[in-house]
């Protein structure tokens, strides 16, 4: 295995450090993972993506005009608010755009 290149990478602590050490020796043996561990994490990680991905209910208090405003576009457009406001959120959220304060 190659040695990691020091001018970029400057481990933690000494357990870090010992970790790189016995990887880069070899001292550190890996195993093919049995189908059975292939599966049990792959069952882990569509799960945890399901959960990233579940929508979850949030109160917010918003002002009565940019909520008027916003129903009015939403109606314009025949799309829920609720879907514009989620969509600003995930896109702010995504760093698709920026807030300026």
């Amino acid at each position: 295995m190659p040695k990691l290149d020091e001018k970029f990478f400057e481990p933690m602590d000494e357990y870090e450090k010992d970790l790189i050490e016995a990887i880069e020796g070899s001292d550190i043996s890996f195993e093919k993972p049995t189908q059975e561990r292939l599966e049990s994490l792959q069952n882990s990680a569509k799960q945890t993506l399901e959960l990233l991905d579940a929508k979850k209910q949030i109160s917010i208090k918003l002002k009565e005009k940019d909520l008027r405003i916003i129903k009015q576009r939403a109606k314009e457009v025949s799309i829920p608010y609720q879907n514009i406001i989620q969509a600003l959120v995930h896109n702010y959220a995504s760093g698709k755009i920026k807030l300026e304060i």
